[in-house]
């Protein structure tokens, strides 16, 4: 039994060193992996022009889309921490309905919003097209709106996403 004072590493090739991920989300490598994948490079092509194993590709990959996943998901709670509108809905309620009840939310602190009735729907169906069943909610549902007239959508505790619901 070793007591880990081995100067060796086990550790995966390509191992991120914690300051540098104290400033951005993504590291260097991260963002560069993410670069060359966009411009239409498979990983293996990655790995080759990086110097390193495609498997390790796949890895910077994956947590560089997780730490996107995690910096959305923050920026959604903190658009909700400031939207001064926030309607509690229940399942059932008609999506046609939703742009009378925000705009008397609004009225109500004298908040005047620059979307339309139009707007609303659209962002809502867009946004949060997994929550409606035709023109009714499926499930439970939070509304915020912003002052800037963004609508963000949190369904059954948890923010509404492509990936969610």
């Amino acid at each position: 039994m070793t007591t880990g004072s081995s100067n060796e590493s086990l550790e995966p090739e390509e191992v991120e060193k914690p300051e540098e991920t104290l400033g951005p989300l993504l590291t260097k490598r991260q963002l560069s992996v993410l670069q060359l994948r966009r411009k239409g490079l498979s990983q293996a092509e990655v790995a080759m022009k990086l110097g390193t194993t495609r498997s390790n590709i796949s890895i910077l990959e994956k947590r560089a889309y997780q730490n996107i996943q995690r910096a959305e998901r923050t920026i959604h709670q903190w658009m909700m921490i400031q939207a001064p509108i926030s309607l509690s809905l229940k399942a059932g309620t008609d999506v046609f309905d939703l742009p009378k009840m925000i705009f008397e939310a609004a009225d109500k602190i004298s908040m005047r919003l620059p979307i339309t009735s139009l707007d609303i729907v659209v962002q809502l169906r867009r946004k949060a097209p997994l929550i409606f069943q035709k023109r009714s909610l499926e499930q439970d549902a939070e509304i915020y709106v912003t002052e800037e007239g963004d609508i963000l959508v949190e369904a059954a505790g948890k923010p509404e996403s492509k990936k969610e619901l």
